[in-house]
């Protein structure tokens, strides 16, 4: 398998990583094609995957730059994958949006008989009206034009939730039996509740977190506005607030923060690695998920959400179509974009403790025992099964996620960047 992604450096891509370890684990080659992260290596090994990276584009801004930024990472992509087809070979291509332009890299292979997998995390239309409040003009026609590209070649369309399968099978004509909802479960032997960390409360009692990329559609500057209103209209004195992750808006966020005077209250880790995330959300009281409603949110399934769920966190969200879907009884629900009242809420989940943890039970036992990637990767695994004609295999195949012991992990081999 050929697996191309490019808004995040693999494995840090969590959803990607979990399926290539569940391809690995079901018997299949897997070779990734992905933007370098600061300081990764041009090529490594690991766990079975083979992992070509290429240097990422610096932060964009406006639109005109995304076109730049998106030509630029499909000529890599494209160079390494000629790279992979020479050196590895490869029997299916699956191409992860955004952007919805790596269509084009799979046609001459397809034209070779190589089936296109589109496994698709955004609507890539509603991205662009979100993030730059735009229902109309060039830009826009041109990006669903890509996407009626991009579902009229692929072979097969793997989708995150029953909302994105109603667009595949409606704005996409698919056929119901060419799309399959493969939801971004988390891992829960992986993703647990650990040991808290106290001094990561700088000194207060309590602590939320905020988990995720930061882009304008994301929704930090009005959580910042939020966490303003907690601390100098409401008086919350005793809870410090961490934001977990990085993003196009990262700079500016921090300086909303300082202007709203909320340096003391706020701390930004930057990017987050595994054992960071578990530090904080082992720590902390309550997981913030604060995307406005707006086209894409509405319908998207937030990793953050059941990432939360699976350290046992109660939630506080706006009230969006998918997340209560994914949430359900485990998070707290706000009229959207409505900032005080989110600031409200998180003050009343803090003054009861007791309910917080019965959300945050009702969340872990939610993904144990129907979100987690282990529920997701058998119908994963499925549809290359079926493409490449080993569906009579389906009911056998067993998909074991746990790391090898120490001494049997396989040797990293990695190529470092000149």
């Amino acid at each position: 398998m050929l697996i191309i992604v490019q808004n995040l450096p693999v494995p840090l891509d969590r959803r990607v990583w979990l399926e290539c370890r569940s391809l690995v684990a079901a018997g299949y080659g897997v070779s990734v094609i992905c933007p370098r992260a600061d300081g990764g290596p041009v090529y490594q090994e690991l766990e079975g995957v083979r992992i070509h990276t290429y240097p990422p584009v610096p932060p964009t801004e406006g639109a005109l730059s995304y076109v730049r930024e998106f030509a630029y990472c499909w000529l890599r992509s494209f160079l390494l994958a000629l790279r992979v087809a020479v050196r590895d070979r490869f029997d299916v291509i699956q191409a992860c949006n955004p952007p919805d332009t790596y269509f084009a890299l799979a046609l001459p292979f397809k034209a070779l008989g190589v089936p296109f997998v589109f496994d698709q995390h955004d609507l890539c239309p509603e991205v662009y009206q979100s993030r730059f409040a735009r229902d109309r003009g060039p830009l826009l026609a041109g990006v669903r034009w890509l996407e009626r590209c991009t579902y009229a070649v692929a072979d097969h369309v793997i989708v995150t939730n029953e909302s994105y399968r109603r667009v595949a099978l409606a704005r996409g004509r698919k056929s119901p039996d060419s799309v399959t909802v493969v939801r971004s479960g988390p891992d829960p032997e992986r993703m647990r509740r650990g040991t808290p960390r106290p001094e990561l409360k700088a000194g207060r009692e309590h602590l939320c977190c905020y988990l995720g990329v930061m882009g304008p559609q994301d929704g930090v500057d009005l959580l910042l506005r939020s966490l303003h209103i907690f601390v100098y209209e409401l008086g919350r004195t005793d809870c410090h607030f961490a934001l977990l992750g990085f993003g196009d808006c990262l700079k500016s966020l921090r300086e909303l923060a300082t202007e709203l005077d909320l340096d003391d209250w706020v701390t930004f880790t930057g990017r987050a690695d595994d054992e960071m995330i578990r530090d904080y959300l082992s720590t902390a009281d309550i997981g913030l998920s604060p995307d406005p409603k707006n086209p894409l949110n509405d319908v998207s399934t937030m990793n953050k959400t059941m990432e939360y769920m699976a350290f046992s966190l109660p939630g506080v969200a706006y009230d969006l179509t998918e997340t209560r879907v994914s949430a359900q009884r485990s998070a707290v629900y706000v009229e959207p974009n409505d900032i005080v009242a989110y600031a409200r809420a998180v003050s009343d989940l803090l003054d009861t403790p007791a309910t917080a943890e019965v959300m945050g039970r009702i969340g872990r036992f939610r993904v144990e025992h129907d979100l987690a990637w282990q529920h997701q990767a058998r119908a994963y695994v499925a549809v290359y099964d079926r493409l490449l004609g080993r569906a009579e295999k389906e009911d056998t195949v067993v998909i074991d996620l746990t790391p090898p012991a120490p001494q049997e992990r396989q040797t990293v081999v990695e190529v470092q960047a000149s």
